[in-house]
């Protein structure tokens, strides 16, 4: 079961220990990792975090996904210049 409140999409870059991740679901979330679990990690908590700051400052705040998918592509500049 995906332990998501959002989709998530994870980006394989040119260097093997180097992730990039955000959710198309929530605006402005964003981070790297190490390893894709190293990604799921972070964006499970880092999700939590980047919603509390939202409410905190009294920004709207969007409903969670009731089927979050979870995406890993090559970056999107990466997959370009191939």
């Amino acid at each position: 079961m995906i332990e998501l409140p959002y989709s998530l999409v994870i980006e394989a870059t040119g260097e093997p220990d180097y992730f990039g991740f955000y959710s198309p679901d929530l605006e402005g979330f964003t981070g790297i990792g190490h390893s894709i679990e190293d990604c799921l990690y972070k964006a499970k908590w880092g999700m939590k975090e980047h919603v509390a700051l939202l409410q905190e400052q009294d920004l709207p705040v969007p409903a969670q996904n009731p089927d979050p998918k979870i995406v890993i592509q090559n970056s999107r500049s990466h997959a370009s210049a191939a």
